[in-house]
């Protein structure tokens, strides 16, 4: 009778229900509360337990203590810091504008940089991966959608598919990005790509200062001693599950951004030398019984002037920053893909070991018991894209490239967001300018000596005690969160207004 009971009871109340009920109630929840507010509503926020103390250097006297242990719930809340916005919304908003400040310093001044770096020649530039195969996509002209491929209607591959889609996609259409014919698809060549992006990217760089100083008539050297290039770049993942870079490039002279580059390095020397730079890139596969590939950028290539205000010619400084901002909180799930690494179901390893058959940790084969594929919320496409960063991970040949632990990316182990050293401020830099102005607010709540007074000490002991929220404080956290969210946004707005 009492088991029926309690069954009615979990029937009528759910469990995020009864704990929803629990954390209201609870004799310490507006200061919960105020903790989660804290971290702008962090959807996983570290737990610590430990103390923190101010003491007077000459003395030893503790001017104020802080411990966790007088909390109600025994512990402090920390944001997670997490950049995806798919894993923490409020904590990938601070990313975001954290890179919007950085890239837009770079291009409009501010944050250390003089303001007179926005008269320095600077591109927007994208480069693309190549094609590894045909895909559907989406095709307009003139605002009217044309169809995905066409081609001769009776026309097959090897495989007995169709080479061409005569369809008009919507731009919710699953089928976008997913191969023709996925058994013409060249998965490795793919994979293999994607594992040296960075590689590519980084002899790209080196190659436009080559072009640069070839076009310019100096040796490196000379050029080097009148021109320095800066880099910021961001990766975006097309819906193929390959990524493309976009980034800004800027000509200054050789102290960086406080100095202009001579007058005859000026935006068509840039530009004139980014596409042969591109197209001499390449980057060779590891040898393997598979063949061997060279790996090149995309044959298509943006090149778009960086301009104080929007024209149909060029971008502006701040819708530049907004768009490379707005892609550093994304990652490979926008591609059909998921956020967080692969697992053995098995024996929970993850494949960082050992590169036999299996995980490396169990004695399975292939990739059982390992992935267990068929059941991932990804696409076929995806699927099969990790599929061969755990078959090629197998391999001898390619263990430096770590493909199983970067599986769930399709193989891109690179930085989704860098930047040359003497572009503009650092995420560090912001990041501390936001920590010392919390201290600051807190000592003088407390009255307490100035932060960076040297007849004080901060003594301090954390550990860490677990993270996330259980099922109820999950939707008062998500409360929080938007609740901060519109603050912020009727804030940004005041200042724009």
């Amino acid at each position: 009778m009492n088991n029926s009971n309690e069954h009615d009871k979990r029937e009528r109340h759910p469990e995020w229900m009864i704990d929803l009920a629990r954390v209201i109630n609870a004799p310490g929840y507006d200061r919960w509360r105020a903790m989660v507010a804290g971290t702008g509503g962090c959807a996983n926020p570290i737990h610590l337990t430990g103390e923190s103390a101010i003491v007077d250097a000459a003395t030893g006297e503790v001017l104020h203590a802080y411990r966790t242990a007088d909390e109600p719930s025994g512990h402090l809340l920390v944001a997670c810091g997490n950049r995806r916005a798919s894993v923490c919304p409020a904590c990938s908003e601070v990313y975001r504008a954290d890179t919007f400040h950085l890239i837009r310093a770079g291009l409009s001044g501010g944050k250390g940089v003089p303001e007179t770096v926005s008269t320095h020649p600077r591109a927007f530039v994208t480069l693309t991966a190549p094609s590894f195969g045909p895909v559907h996509t989406r095709r307009e002209k003139n605002g009217t959608v044309r169809a995905c491929r066409p081609r001769n209607r009776d026309k097959v591959c090897e495989h007995g598919r169709p080479v061409g889609c005569h369809a008009r996609h919507e731009t919710t259409d699953e089928q976008l990005g997913q191969p023709i014919c996925p058994n013409c698809y060249d998965y490795p060549g793919a994979v293999l790509w994607q594992a040296h992006a960075g590689a590519l990217w980084h002899r790209f760089t080196l190659e436009v200062r080559r072009t640069l100083a070839a076009e310019a008539g100096l040796s490196r050297t000379a050029f080097a001693k009148q021109v320095r290039v800066s880099f910021a770049k961001i990766a975006e993942y097309q819906r193929r599950g390959l990524v493309h870079f976009h980034a800004v490039v800027r000509l200054d002279g050789p102290g960086g951004g406080s100095e202009p580059p001579p007058d005859w390095a000026d935006h068509h020397l840039l530009t004139r030398a980014i596409p042969p730079a591109a197209r001499r890139v390449s980057v060779a596969s590891p040898t393997s019984d598979l063949g061997r590939w060279d790996l090149v950028w995309g044959d298509q290539l943006d090149i778009r002037p960086i301009l104080l205000d929007e024209t149909a010619e060029g971008l502006s400084e701040r819708a530049v920053a907004g768009y490379i901002a707005k892609y550093a909180t994304k990652g490979a799930e926008a591609s059909g893909t998921v956020d967080h690494r692969l697992s053995c179901s098995t024996c929970k390893g993850r494949g960082r070991l050992s590169l036999t058959a299996s995980c490396g940790r169990c004695h399975g084969t292939g990739l059982k018991p390992g992935l267990h594929l068929d059941t991932l919320p990804v696409t076929e496409h995806a699927r099969q894209m990790i599929r061969t960063c755990w078959e090629l991970g197998a391999r001898r040949e390619f263990q430096a490239l770590r493909l199983r632990p970067w599986a769930h990316m399709l193989g891109f182990r690179g930085h989704f967001s860098s930047k040359s050293r003497h572009y503009s401020t650092t995420l560090g830099d912001l990041r501390g300018v936001r920590a010392v102005h919390r201290a600051t607010e807190a000592r003088e709540r407390y009255g307490l000596p100035a932060l960076g007074d040297e007849t004080t000490l901060v003594l301090g002991h954390w550990r860490f005690a677990g993270a996330g929220y259980t099922s109820g404080e999950a939707i008062l956290a998500e409360d929080v969160r938007r609740r901060v969210a519109l603050a912020r946004a009727i804030a940004a707005e005041r200042e724009d207004g």
